[in-house]
């Protein structure tokens, strides 16, 4: 009962985590981090198979950053990583190089290690990751109750993993839901001013004969008309295909998107580029996402009449500044992350291109929010 009660720690820890709305990566760190400190492992590591014969995650407890960085990519389903996932049971040996499908470390900068635990984590549709646990601290081999332990945690964690999953897939659903609604009022103001073209045409031709002068005023009318109808039209295939940060770069990128935002929601937003904007598609990618959440916050939640947007370089750092003159909030108070204002997404966007995120504002005093980011 004495150990137990760490374990269960552990996977309330890893429920807390995913009701936090953390990251998958980060609810497997947590979770390989509390398996190698309940087996007294020395080193243990959790692998997420991608269906074709490698990890889609494989996340590392007990090396430092310098370490893992040196072993390279992700490794392959080989040898004894490969025979977790092909098994429901759980493995354990005081000599890992006796294990049949052993063939030796690569790469060559890999410590040795002897004493192994390989725990499958199994969900209803099967096998859907491993716990690897090596080198027993002050014992040559793990025991059964080690064994029993990092069972019930694999059980909590395939829930834990399946629901993290979720989480993630409902984050990115919601940015296409917003995409595709701006879309349907695009196609709907596209609809209205096509609808006006032809009323406008049927009339001028009914002027034609009879009033030729005014005939020509509606024909003025009407090209006004079908260019506004051209850049509508124009603004919906882009929103339906959204910006491509390889062609557009991250400023051409933001820049389309606060175009689309102004003539939607008939709101002012200044935007200004500044600094060497070099490529890095990761990076840019999550930058985009945290401004368009910004962005998104100031328009629908903070009922800005004006929103400023800033992106830029210094010396060492990109910035990217959203600042409204909205109704403000408390960032601290629980209500705000409530209320889906996008704030933990943020935060794990940030984190994941360590950046470091600022969230100013209080109740009448407007918003802004300030990313940082290394520029590598």
């Amino acid at each position: 009962m004495e150990r137990l009660n760490p374990t269960l720690k552990a996977v309330s820890d890893a429920v807390l985590a995913v009701a936090a709305e953390l990251s998958v990566d980060e609810v497997l760190q947590r979770l390989v981090d509390s398996a190698r400190e309940l087996a007294g492992a020395r080193y243990a590591a959790l692998g997420l198979p991608d269906g074709d014969g490698g990890f889609r995650r494989f996340l590392a407890s007990g090396m430092s950053e310098k370490l893992i960085a040196s072993l390279g990519p992700l490794p392959r389903q080989h040898g004894v990583l490969g025979a977790m996932l092909e098994t429901t049971s759980p493995y354990r040996t005081g000599d890992i190089h006796d294990h049949p499908r052993f063939r030796g470390w690569w790469p060559a900068g890999h410590p040795d290690m002897r004493s192994f635990l390989g725990v499958p984590i199994v969900a209803p549709e099967g096998v859907i990751g491993a716990f690897y646990l090596t080198e027993k601290i002050d014992a040559p081999d793990f025991s059964d109750e080690d064994e029993e332990l990092i069972d019930v945690l694999a059980a909590h964690a395939a829930i834990a993993i399946t629901n993290a999953r979720l989480y993630e897939r409902a984050r990115e659903l919601s940015i296409v839901a917003e995409r595709n609604r701006l879309a349907l009022d695009l196609h709907d103001a596209v609809s209205q001013k096509l609808f006006g073209l032809v009323l406008n045409a049927e009339a001028t031709a009914t002027l034609l004969e009879r009033d030729p002068e005014a005939a020509r005023d509606r024909v003025v009318r009407l090209q006004a008309q079908a260019q506004e109808a051209l850049e509508e039209l124009r603004s919906l295939v882009f929103e339906l295909r959204p910006p491509d940060l390889e062609r557009d770069g991250l400023g051409g990128a933001l820049r389309k998107h606060v175009e689309l935002l102004r003539r939607l929601e008939q709101h002012e937003i200044d935007l200004i580029l500044d600094g060497d904007l070099s490529a890095d598609p990761a990076r840019d990618a999550e930058i985009l996402r945290i401004a368009q959440e910004a962005l998104q916050n100031a328009l629908k939640h903070a009922r800005a009449t004006h929103v400023a947007v800033r992106l830029g370089t210094d010396d060492d750092h990109l910035l990217l500044e959203v600042e409204d003159d909205g109704v403000g909030f408390d960032p601290a108070a629980p209500a705000a992350r409530s209320r889906r204002l996008g704030l933990t997404s943020m935060e794990e966007r940030a984190r994941r291109i360590e950046g470091t995120l600022e969230i100013r504002s209080a109740p009448g005093t407007g918003t802004t929010v300030r990313l940082e980011v290394g520029r590598g």
